[in-house]
């Protein structure tokens, strides 16, 4: 059985961290508080399960946020950058890719002339080796500096006074009316 974690500190670091922790509810940052509480618990000696059990979280995070503190104090117990999935394109590749859309799909070598999402994941594939979902391909566009663009409806050869008569007298009657009730 391992001996249990405590964090290190005394009388002086306990009022430290009272401070720290206003602070931090003064700067509408209730996980640092939450975090700063949970180390002031085991600097009274309380067990991180009992820690845990007190502030309603996992005895994996009480055991993180008190090692954090015992490795780096108040800097470890801040609120920091998350770093998330790497991306799966280099900036080499996004510039790559930049130029390529930029381009056009005709100076690519398709017959259309007009990008859409499958046909950018058809070509990340082709020229990175790199599978990305549609959805995902907008997001990457998007962050490259491109607008998504939407096709418009519009009848090219509709004559604008049949359209106009059609709105005005047509389509009303073919919406549905309430019945009247009879008392």
């Amino acid at each position: 059985m391992r001996p249990t974690l405590f964090a290190e500190g005394n009388r002086r670091t306990v009022s430290k961290l009272e401070a720290l922790r206003q602070e931090a509810h003064a700067d509408k940052a209730p996980r640092v508080a939450l975090r700063i509480q949970g180390v002031m618990l085991s600097l009274e000696k309380h067990r991180i399960s009992e820690i845990a059990q007190l502030l309603h979280v996992n005895r994996a995070s009480a055991n993180s946020w008190i090692q954090l503190w015992n490795a780096h104090r108040e800097e470890g117990l801040m609120e920091g950058q998350r770093s998330g999935r790497p991306p799966k394109l280099t900036e080499a590749q996004k510039e790559r890719l930049y130029d390529i859309v930029e381009s056009g799909p005709v100076a690519y070598g398709l017959h259309t002339g007009v990008w859409t999402s499958p046909i950018l994941c058809g070509i990340i594939e082709e020229e990175f080796g790199i599978f990305y979902h549609p959805g995902h391909v907008r997001k990457l566009l998007k962050d490259l500096g491109f607008s998504r663009r939407r096709p418009t409806t519009k009848l090219v050869e509709a004559d604008p006074k049949l359209q106009n008569k059609w709105v005005r007298y047509t389509y009303p009657n073919l919406k549905k009316k309430p019945t009247r009730r009879r008392r």
